[in-house]
């Protein structure tokens, strides 16, 4: 029977939809796999230890006293984004080339674990070293030298302190994916820091006690630094470790990950739909032939045992291919992600291999069986009888059988119980309400056109579609989900981009200053209204750590969401201001009242808000070096978060900030004809730290755009998916087409009849494919925008006449090869063929 099939063709379809599932699913599988595996060989590498304490505030001793007293190596780093100056030698020092660069300043002995590799010739590759910079020197990367036009040798400044290049900086593989470490590294002794004049109040430093010696020591030190942290309710203090890798890599891989595989879900779930198509013309281009072999004296068990068995054969060989092709697809992915990922992978395990044989299987048993075991009851009178159809009822249970098991299939390969369910949640919605629609405007066609003088073509094309209601559903629904899939991938890659850009404004700032002192804020301020800059407004900002919310002590563990511990866990930006912020409106509550001056307030972020279960008339307590600041919450802003200005989550009044120590900040747009005003204020202002948006967007975009070439990849096997749904929906009624063509001819129609009978039929399901499908994409599209990408996103109607048109095209080109090999041929051979 299945070299009978494979050479008649019968299977094909079938194995193609097998393949793409497969091979979409496990080509993320084994990337993740592999780096899964690759972050816990490397874990140590990773963080440059094996136990690291990192904080906000410089580390209190006791941590590294008891490291020593333990017997274990330690190093000490300190990290913060800075600007690298040029020294410029008998030129004019305003026009210096500056550059925000991440500056890591290290200990000897420094990385503990894990390779950092130098050279002293940019052109060469690096070697592992064990130095550190001597004092007065710094080590860079390539970037840094080839976008401040340097060279070894050459001269540094850091704040107000004087470096020389010495070597440059290849591999450093504790350096993260956070957020400034896209900038170009420069590292800098730790004993050379304090003479920079760069940490001061406000400065945003991250400090790291490295620890690193025998397993069973560092063991005991991680326990009781965990229990020191813990006893202690220190905050903005934590640990990493082997079994946490680092954090930072592990969120924007995981990330990654999770985009992906919704990517692969995607095209997973149409080609279960192709699938369950494909099955279906399967059964029924064997319904006579199950029928002959009940009439041969076959048993229902033996038939059905039969086609298992051939079933089984296909599924697994398609498998094995979709896993072949998804091993070599991982390959383009990993491509894709390269700067993601800079360590070397080992080899994935067998586990990737094994669920995509078994996810094969899984879609073949729910989609693929059911007809099968309908067509196993087919009675042996259709032998004499063709009018004897394949009892129905008997499939539902078994298609709801395979729907759970698809639907788990699901949560495991999203590895994401929320994104799993919500995945296949949809998946169902989509499909009952398209069933729904489908129905219903077929309905409301034929209501609509009945009676009224058509041509008779269109006529017998409606009573046609009536009287194959439940097949012109199920052929409609099919089309839809393959249309909208295609329609969707539009939408993302143009619509939904352009959308994201055009949310920011032309005129947005494209700078922010910050590590203003208040003694520089009058001649900065004045600098930017000389040079034209009306919008460099500066507002204070003062950094507290939210400890109490009404006489309640926060704790970071009594939150569930991520976000909320991350937020409570570091220390706040504050603000404070007698004047409401443009941006800003207040949706609850009301503004500081300016006839109670020395009234304590805050304002607070309609977000953060809710996100921390923070209510009107909540008493916020924050700890602001050491000084207790606490005030009720007056009112709830709503900011616009996509202009790129200054925005605070919690506003105080000024009299809650009275000597409070503080440092300002300021946001504005620098026209590219005034590119020199950077250089300018970092040599007034050494201290300061000018951050170029357009740079760090840059950089950031890179980023996206590898995860953006990896999605579309995986794209391409839910465009096949796609184009195999409305291959295997327009083929599904083409036995039945051609009967009815067959048998029109031999009452006597004429082939132009015929001919405008099927096109009419074929534009009529088309078309409501596509309304339907553009209406789906419409809405998930709308929905990616406002809850996903957080954007405003403005509809694109062509999207409806576009995807009406695409149905009636694609049933068109899909219908039309079986027609004229109807028209060309005799009907008797047709009704004999039928």
């Amino acid at each position: 029977m299945a070299r009978r099939d494979w050479r008649a063709g019968e299977l094909n379809l079938l194995l193609f939809a097998i393949v793409l599932a497969v091979a979409a699913l496990t080509s993320v599988s084994f990337l993740s796999d592999r780096m899964r595996l690759g972050l816990e060989r490397d874990a140590r590498n990773l963080i440059g230890a094996d136990v690291v304490i990192v904080a906000d505030t410089p580390l209190d001793a006791a941590f590294a006293e008891r490291a020593r007293a333990d017997g274990l190596q330690l190093a000490r780093t300190a990290a913060f984004p800075s600007m690298a100056t040029v020294e410029q030698h008998g030129g004019n020092r305003d026009d210096a080339p500056a550059r925000l660069a991440s500056l890591k300043a290290v200990e000897p002995g420094y990385p503990l674990r894990g390779t950092l590799e130098t050279t002293t010739d940019p052109a060469t590759d690096g070697a592992p070293t064990r130095d550190t910079p001597a004092p007065g020197t710094v080590w860079v990367d390539r970037a840094l030298l080839s976008t401040l036009n340097l060279k070894i040798g050459d001269a540094l400044l850091l704040g107000t302190q004087r470096f020389t290049i010495d070597r440059v900086i290849t591999r450093e593989d504790d350096r993260g994916t956070g957020f400034m470490n896209f900038a170009p590294r420069v590292m800098l002794p730790m004993a050379d820091l304090p003479a920079t004049g760069l940490i001061g109040y406000g400065s945003r430093v991250t400090y790291r006690l490295l620890v690193a010696g025998e397993t069973a020591a560092v063991a005991r030190y991680r326990a009781w630094a965990e229990g020191e942290i813990d006893a202690r309710k220190l905050r903005g203090v934590r640990l990493e470790s082997l079994e946490s890798g680092q954090p930072q890599l592990r969120q924007t891989l995981d990330r990654a990950e999770r985009f992906l595989s919704l990517v692969a879900l995607l095209a997973a779930m149409i080609a279960a739909v192709a699938i369950a198509m494909a099955a279906r013309r399967y059964m029924q281009r064997h319904t006579d032939a199950c029928a002959i072999y009940k009439c041969l004296g076959l048993r229902r068990r033996d038939i059905l045992l039969g086609f298992a068995v051939e079933f089984l054969l296909v599924g697994l060989g398609a498998a094995l291919l979709g896993v072949a092709l998804g091993y070599a697809s991982h390959y383009v992915l990993l491509l894709s992600l390269g700067d993601l990922m800079k360590i070397s992978l080992p080899q994935p395990s067998l586990w990737p291999a094994l669920s995509g044989l078994a996810s094969g299987l899984v879609l073949l048993a729910g989609f693929a069986m059911p007809p099968l075991l309908a067509l196993t009851r087919v009675a042996p009178l259709r032998v004499l009888r063709r009018d004897v159809g394949v009892p129905p009822v008997s499939a539902w249970l078994a298609y709801g059988l395979g729907l759970g098991a698809f639907t788990g299939l699901l949560l495991v390969a999203a590895r994401d119980l929320k994104m799993g369910a919500l995945t296949a949640g949809g998946f169902l919605a989509a499909m009952l309400i398209f069933a729904v629609l489908a129905a219903v405007l077929l309905t409301v066609l034929g209501r609509v056109l009945r009676g009224r003088r058509i041509p008779l073509g269109w006529r017998f094309a409606l009573a046609v579609v009536e009287r194959r209601r439940g097949i012109t559903v199920l052929q409609t629904v099919a089309l839809a989900i393959g249309l909208m899939a295609l329609l969707l991938l539009g939408i993302t890659r143009h619509d939904l981009v352009n959308a994201w850009r055009s949310a920011t404004p032309a005129d947005a700032p494209n700078r922010f200053i910050i590590n203003i002192q208040p003694d520089q804020r009058a001649p900065l301020q004045a600098a930017l209204q000389n040079a034209g800059l009306r919008d460099g407004i500066l507002f204070p900002m003062i950094r507290g750590r939210l400890t109490h919310i009404n006489d309640k002590a926060v704790d970071p563990d009594a939150y569930q969401e991520d976000r909320a511990r991350r937020l409570v866990d570091r220390e706040f930006n504050l603000s404070y201001g007698a004047e409401l912020p443009a941006q800003n409106s207040i949706i609850a509550g009301r503004w500081f009242a300016a006839d109670v001056p020395n009234v304590r307030e805050a304002s607070m972020e309609e977000g953060i808000a809710t996100t921390l279960g923070v209510k009107l008339g909540d008493r916020l307590r924050f700890d602001i070096a050491g000084q207790m600041v606490e005030a009720p919450v007056t009112s709830l802003r709503k900011l616009d978060w996509s202009s790129m200005r200054v925005n605070f989550f919690v506003i105080f009044s000024p009299a809650a900030m009275q000597n409070m120590p503080e440092t300002w900040i300021t946001a504005f747009h620098l026209p590219p004809a005034q590119a020199a005003l950077d250089n300018s204020l970092i040599h007034d202002y050494p201290n300061i730290t000018i951050v170029n948006t357009e740079l760090i967007l840059r950089q950031v975009q890179a980023i996206l755009d590898q995860v953006i070439a990896a999605v579309e990849f995986l794209f391409l096997f839910t465009l096949a998916a796609g184009i195999v749904v409305l291959y295997a929906a327009l083929s599904g009624a083409r036995d039945e087409r051609r009967r009815d063509a067959g048998l029109l001819r031999a009452l006597g129609a004429s082939g132009a009849l015929v001919r405008q009978i099927q096109v009419a039929e074929f534009l009529i399901v088309g078309g409501l494919a596509g309304l339907m499908a553009g209406s789906g994409a419409l809405t998930i599209g709308w929905a990616l925008a406002n809850f996903v990408f957080e954007f405003p996103y403005h509809f694109n109607l062509w999207i409806l006449p576009a995807g009406i048109a695409a149905g009636m095209l694609c049933a068109f080109a899909g219908g039309w090869p079986g027609l004229r090999e109807v028209l060309r041929q005799p009907a008797l051979a047709t009704l004999r063929e039928g």
